[in-house]
């Protein structure tokens, strides 16, 4: 099957989305293509490895330089940079002849097959995401009132399967720019804040136990699950680890099993570059 794969990042988090890529290559059908495109503000310097790399991995490397015009009416600031847009306005930055792409966090782990995810019918939707599990949904509750929206669905949007050809028929710059300006003092988190106050009606809900299971939150699943999420049932089912918030695997002191786990796929990495 053939895959279209979206990141944002700039030098500094390359390596870390290779790991991404390294993990999806590992534990997807060896029969996958992929076409890999990195929404960068400038060329990145490592182009020409990241490259040669992918293409041992059936992945094609296609940099889309991000062009400032598109930004002209944005609020940007040093808390609102305009890389905080790029995946709300990937129908805008990407070919138009791409009708769907699976948008990625550089901080995520894929520890099975990503298949079924890209698979997932987008008909009459926008989007698929996840919700992160919470007791009693407080978090969407206390965000419903937040961003006063009709719905208490918050999704993350660090895993984001986009359907590109509604997206272009319904997501507009400037509604989203107008979002930013007139709700700036109650974002958090700036491009999810947005997803969800303007187009969470429009989101396939995926199992967040499945496809963005938030590290952070593993007592949270066990509990929630009355035991059935274990780490053996996690190992088994899970695809995507996202090592969400500011504690990440690569940092010298994460030294928790998931950690360890993407460390053991950052040495693997390590070691086939090196042959």
């Amino acid at each position: 099957m053939h895959l279209n794969l979206l990141f944002a990042v700039d030098d500094k988090f390359a390596e870390h989305m290779l790991v991404t890529l390294f993990s999806i290559f590992r534990n997807s059908p060896t029969t996958n293509t992929y076409d890999v495109y990195v929404l960068q503000d400038q060329p990145l310097q490592q182009a020409a490895h990241l490259k040669a790399v992918l293409a041992r991995w059936h992945m094609t490397y296609h940099p889309v330089l991000v062009d400032d015009a598109v930004f002209n009416d944005a609020p940007v600031s040093d808390r609102y940079p305009k890389s905080i847009y790029y995946r709300l306005l990937a129908s805008e930055l990407l070919p138009q002849d791409l009708d769907k792409i699976l948008y990625l966090d550089a901080d995520i782990l894929v520890i099975n097959d990503l298949t079924p995810l890209y698979q997932v019918d987008l008909t009459g939707q926008l989007y698929a995401a996840a919700m992160h599990t919470d007791f009693l949904n407080l978090t969407g509750t206390l965000n419903q009132f937040r961003l006063d929206t009709t719905t208490p669905h918050y999704f993350n949007s660090g895993v984001l399967l986009i359907n590109l050809a509604r997206a272009r028929q319904q997501v507009h710059p400037q509604e989203i720019f107008e979002v930013i300006r007139s709700h700036k003092n109650v974002l958090i988190l700036p491009d999810q804040d947005v997803l969800n106050k303007l187009y969470a009606k429009d989101i396939q809900p995926v199992a967040d136990v499945l496809y963005n299971y938030d590290v952070r939150k593993d007592l949270v699943y066990q509990t929630t699950s009355q035991g059935k999420w274990s780490l053996d049932w996690v190992i088994a089912h899970t695809v995507c680890l996202h090592f969400c918030g500011t504690k990440k695997p690569w940092q010298p002191t994460t030294t928790d099993k998931y950690a360890l786990l993407y460390k053991h796929y950052q040495h693997q990495l390590t070691r086939q570059l090196v042959d």
